[in-house]
């Protein structure tokens, strides 16, 4: 008798244990990254899938990838409480990705984390401007970038906003391509941190005075940030890009 008690009292231990464990393991929230399959921005999303993938398994969040837009639509994009454009152009995308896409962020369905490539707004490989995504993005236009890469520094405008808790009111970029658009965004979006560039080291003449690189668009229903580095796999050396990275993941989220 007594052995079966002792049997029975091991089996609800290890069925407690197992629900436990299969509780704690349930997603607190479910994430789709867009990231190109190629190109040489592969170093970078490399790289920053192998951050992610880490990051997701640490703070419990589920995070799924695709490489194209053929997937998308309304139905797909209601699996996930994210959308990370990792270093995805807006152009190029099928019909049915930019309606649901377009739903998406103006209903608030989701939020949205972009990175470097989503701001190559103009017309390229023979595809116009996408125009509600050039709005999304406070109204601008890719006019040139550095090549040949500078470092410089980033100094934080909103010390106080989520995304930058944690993060130094100003840090080094070691390598970045730094894009310059035909005019800032800033009075159409909320800036959060911009780049100095009299710190471009080496120096360039490609520059646009002021220059913001972190923002989001409170015009819109999701919670939404732009972040412009994302070119090297440097970054992800870097503390405060990666704590900048953590913090827009989990608000954009509404986490």
């Amino acid at each position: 008798m007594i052995a079966k008690k002792t049997v029975f009292l091991l089996f609800v231990l290890l069925l407690s244990f197992g629900i436990g464990k299969a509780q704690t393991k349930a997603p607190k929230f479910r994430v789709i990254a867009l990231y190109e399959n190629g190109g040489h921005h592969a170093e970078y999303t490399t790289r920053a899938r192998l951050w992610l993938d880490s990051l997701a398994a640490a703070r419990n969040f589920a995070i799924d990838y695709i490489q194209n837009t053929d997937k998308i639509d309304d139905a797909f994009l209601a699996n996930y409480q994210l959308f990370i454009q990792l270093d995805y152009a807006p152009y190029a995308w099928k019909d049915k990705a930019v309606k649901a896409f377009e739903n998406y962020i103006t209903q608030g369905k989701g939020g949205w984390l972009g990175f470097h490539h989503a701001t190559l707004l103009g017309e390229f490989d023979g595809y116009p401007m996408w125009q509600w995504f050039h709005e999304f993005m406070g109204g601008i236009r890719f006019k040139n970038y550095i090549a040949t890469f500078a470092q410089a520094r980033v100094n934080i405008e909103d010390e106080k906003h989520p995304v930058m808790k944690g993060v130094s009111s100003s840090f080094m970029v070691d390598q970045e391509e730094w894009y310059t658009y035909d005019k800032s965004p800033r009075p159409n979006v909320h800036v959060l941190a911009s780049v100095d560039e009299s710190t471009y080291s080496p120096d360039s003449d490609i520059k646009m005075g002021d220059h913001p690189v972190v923002w989001t668009n409170p015009k819109y229903k999701a919670r939404n940030v732009y972040i412009f580095m994302g070119h090297s796999p440097l970054l992800f050396n870097n503390k405060d890009y990666k704590t900048l990275f953590t913090n827009a993941i989990f608000w954009a989220a509404g986490k």
